[in-house]
């Protein structure tokens, strides 16, 4: 998708910024690997990043050293880009617990963690964003780091449905399943889908909402964005990518 990087703010530059954002796009425009960018705490580095970042209109990557600074810097850029995909990628982990051995007492301690459902749904979200978008800021500590997998794999078995259509019901269940989406009737909730005679309702893994397929045959009549609790309808896209529901899919 083609949009640009609009800039949402009432003021402007000002002091040695406007200087310092002709020197980091200079410096960007001539191939420079790194450069810094020295500032005391409120004199504005993060929005003199943000015009460095609507000036070049690229996917951009803003990483930061703990969960709590890439929360601030994650709500500064969403307040700066309203209209754009700003997106928060931590660890997803609450508690982890390595294995651990104690000699002393012939103790065995096994590996414990308890996983964080919001962080994961954002993280999902942030994916999705970097294969359909190009107006994306990715805020992340540094467990962005380590992998999550192939890109290209997590691609390739992204299920993409359009209205019209020409698609067997029960090869669509399948593919779902395939890509590691359970399905469940009755507890509706990310990562499920369920079917009611030619209609299925898909919660996608990185996703507030949740999207219907009806089927007339074997074509896709309708599509609709519904909320997943009330079932009311939001909108009728003509197209929808449903991403698998793990970053490890293979």
């Amino acid at each position: 998708m083609d949009q640009k990087f609009h800039l949402e703010t009432k003021y402007q530059p000002t002091g040695d910024q406007p200087a310092a954002i002709k020197q980091l796009i200079a410096g960007l425009e001539s191939g420079e690997k790194e450069q810094v960018l020295l500032g005391v705490t409120g004199s504005g580095k993060t929005f003199t990043m943000a015009n460095v970042i609507a000036n070049r209109q690229v996917p951009t990557l803003v990483l930061a050293h703990n969960k709590t600074l890439a929360a601030q810097l994650y709500s500064e850029f969403k307040a700066y880009f309203p209209d754009n995909e700003v997106h928060y990628f931590v660890s997803y982990f609450d508690y982890y617990q390595p294995e651990a051995y104690i000699a002393s007492s012939d103790t065995y301690i096994e590996k414990d963690s308890k996983i964080n459902e919001e962080i994961d749904k954002l993280r999902h979200s942030s994916t999705a964003a970097l294969l359909t978008h190009r107006d994306v800021i990715i805020v992340a500590s540094v467990s962005c780091i380590y992998g999550i997998g192939s890109p290209d794999s997590y691609a390739d078995m992204a299920i993409t449905v359009t209205k019209g259509e020409r698609r067997l019901e029960d090869k669509f269940v399948r593919l779902l399943t395939d890509i590691q989406y359970h399905r469940n009737d009755i507890d509706f909730h990310r990562g499920t889908f369920r079917v009611r005679g030619d209609i299925v309702d898909v919660f996608p893994s990185g996703s507030d909402v949740a999207y219907r397929f009806e089927f007339f045959g074997d074509i896709v009549d309708r599509i609709t964005r519904i909320d997943p609790l009330t079932g009311e309808i939001l909108a009728e896209p003509e197209m929808i990518t449903i991403f698998p529901c793990s970053h490890y899919v293979t």
